[in-house]
């Protein structure tokens, strides 16, 4: 017996689930959803001299009942105690006495459930009508149903979500129909009266592909949508400006799709649709399969959205088609989609562009390198996380310094041949979840003598960035560097030479700019060209923090703003830190505390989470 993942309690001894279907009734005016879950067992006996037992990973459920859905004869389980501040609870079933290989759960979520956010009418664009939407994201889709809550237990699954009528439901699967409730369908989630109540629905969704936990996602409230492509609707609140600058953003959605097949192989998921979800969601994009959950900052007005769109795209085949075995390998999802999404972009929108991508993303992976200085195991890719908490880890480590191993193999063995290799390693472990040995076992089988060209050994598990790391090289990159080195001797580029800029421009100058900048002269770049009221969130953000560093107050107004009116924690995590790191900061602490006391309940609860440890490290 032992642990398969250092997140979960599944055991390596127990038999995986291989299907969960799901009753959800969703109560709006306690934010929580009575639910049963009927979980399938494989065939197989367990093997000899192990318990017949299961384990499953719950937090903050309730759970009412297990029984045998064959007999409804009770199995007897046990919730363990106390519950670990990380993993939550193991709910751990006998089953012994199971005749069906099947599992009935009934339960409870919490409204404090870290999966889900409940946001009030007020809290919505439209302000009349409730919102509900999931991120299940690494260790997150356990407070919402019990279920080995790790990527290396792929599951297919059907759910049929009963929501208010005035509602309507997405899910990152296949919608079946919407249709009135039928009594005995709850399945013990709740009892007949309240599941055929006047003034309920129920929209049923499956997905047959088998996907690891964290991609279940549904979101349900006002909810409409437009056509941007024959796999491509956007959805959003049903506000008709969002919609249409949502539409007009993401026209370009199924040139990235074909370019990413051309890649990569066939687009395996069928539908590729949009949900952009209000400002509170935590992450740019979330690349839940048929349905990519977006972040409204991502919609610029100038297409340049895209790129988030490209990076969940990719995940269609790096991430959700293989995944990784377990979040120490995160690095398998992340590096992975990161080159594809710029491979993707280049192809789309130019060398350039994708330079410009790669220059952001190296000024990003130097920073970590920085904030993980006293906790250096973090900066490698294949990482022990044993009692650490995903969420408070998360980095861009991962996706940039895995983009590099990647990118340095290409550069050994030629783009041509690095294709080759990609496809057949998709086609090889597609539907699979794979740790970082099996990959570079596959590499060294299949690029024979790689090991002898490049140290794959300090790639995977050495600490900081590897001497045969690279930074982009090209025209507009080398410029942007030279202007911001420029600055550094006190001068301010000139109009002309950023008359082109978009927002990535600005973001990589502002970016190679140094961490002490004289107070006037950050007052008079962010005076002559308007940085903080930029509408590009990247921008806004990259200048406010160096504001904040040099103890420029004058915009603490508008990282207030900043900080009430988005809960991306790409934004949050640097805006909070740099206001409460270092010596000498007790009005910017106090400034902090007051914003998110204020804020807080805005804020999806994973990134209320995150927030909370930045402020108990440095207050």
């Amino acid at each position: 017996m032992a642990p398969i993942d250092p997140h979960s309690f599944t055991d390596s001894s127990h038999p995986l689930t291989t299907h969960i279907s799901l009753s959800l009734y969703l109560d709006f005016s306690s934010s929580t959803i009575h639910a049963s879950a009927l979980l399938s067992l494989p065939p197989t006996p367990p093997p000899p001299h192990s318990p017949a037992v299961i384990s499953l990973d719950t937090r903050s459920l309730s759970i009412s009942s297990v029984t045998d859905p064959l007999t409804n004869s009770p199995l007897p389980f046990s919730l363990s105690s106390p519950s670990d501040p990380i993993k939550g609870q193991s709910l751990t079933v006998s089953l012994s006495n199971n005749t069906s290989n099947k599992i009935l759960i009934a339960f409870t979520t919490s409204p404090s459930s870290s999966a889900l956010q409940w946001l009030s009418p007020p809290q919505t664009l439209s302000k009349s009508l409730p919102f509900v939407y999931t991120q299940c994201q690494s260790i997150h889709a356990r407070s919402i149903f019990p279920c080995q809550d790790t990527p290396a237990a792929r599951v297919c699954y059907s759910a049929r979500l009963n929501v208010p009528r005035q509602l309507s439901a997405v899910m990152a699967a296949r919608h079946v129909e919407r249709r009135p409730p039928t009594a005995g369908e709850a399945a013990a989630a709740c009892d007949d009266a309240l599941w055929c109540a006047e003034g309920r629905v129920v929209e049923e969704f499956v997905m047959e592909q088998p996907v690891p936990p964290y991609l279940f996602a549904f979101a349900v409230g006002e909810i409409g949508w437009r056509e941007v492509g024959p796999r491509t609707k956007v959805y959003a609140e049903a506000v008709p400006a969002v919609l249409d600058a949502a539409a007009r953003e993401f026209a370009g959605t199924e040139d990235l799709i074909r370019v990413g097949e051309s890649l990569f192989g066939g687009y395996e998921w069928e539908r590729f649709d949009l949900l952009v979800l209000p400002p509170s969601f935590p992450y740019g994009g979330m690349e839940n399969p048929r349905m990519v959950f977006l972040t409204p900052t991502v919609i610029k007005g100038d297409a340049s959205g895209a790129q988030v769109v490209a990076h969940e795209l990719a995940h269609s085949w790096t991430g959700n088609l293989i995944t990784n075995k377990t979040n120490d390998h995160f690095w398998l999802n992340e590096g992975f989609t990161t080159y594809a999404e710029r491979r993707i972009v280049e192809a789309v929108q130019g060398e350039d562009i994708a330079a410009l991508n790669i220059g952001i993303g190296w000024r990003g992976l130097v920073k970590e390198m920085e904030r993980f200085k006293d906790n250096m195991e973090f900066t490698k890719l294949k990482t022990n996380q044993e009692g650490v908490d995903p969420d408070d880890v998360y980095s861009e480590v991962p996706y940039e310094k895995g983009f590099q191993f990647l990118w340095r193999i290409e550069r050994q063995i030629g783009r041509p041949a690095f294709d080759e290799f990609v496809k057949k390693y998709i086609a090889t472990f597609k539907f699979q979840s794979i740790d970082t040995d099996m990959f570079l076992n596959f590499l060294k089988a299949n690029v024979p003598g790689i090991e002898n060209e490049i140290d794959l050994q300090e790639w995977t598990e050495g600490i900081g960035i590897p001497s045969d790391a690279m930074e982009p090289v090209s025209n507009i990159y080398s410029k942007i560097v030279s202007l911001a080195n420029e600055f550094k001797l006190g001068q301010m580029p000139r109009e002309d030479e950023v008359a082109d800029w978009r927002g990535q421009e600005w973001e990589l100058y502002l970016e190679n700019l140094p961490k002490s900048v004289e107070a006037s002269q950050l007052s008079a770049l962010g005076a002559r060209y308007r940085l903080a009221e930029s509408k590009d969130y990247e921008v806004k953000v990259a200048f406010l923090q160096l504001a904040i560093t040099a103890r420029c107050r004058d915009y603490h107004s508008e990282v207030e703003k900043t900080l009430k009116e988005v809960g991306r924690m790409k934004y949050l995590r640097p805006l909070y830190t740099a206001l409460v790191q270092g010596i000498g900061k007790e009005e910017e602490k106090v400034f902090a505390k007051r914003v998110f006391s204020e804020a807080r309940d805005s804020y999806h609860p994973i990134a209320q989470g995150v927030v909370e440890s930045i402020l108990a490290k440095h207050l």
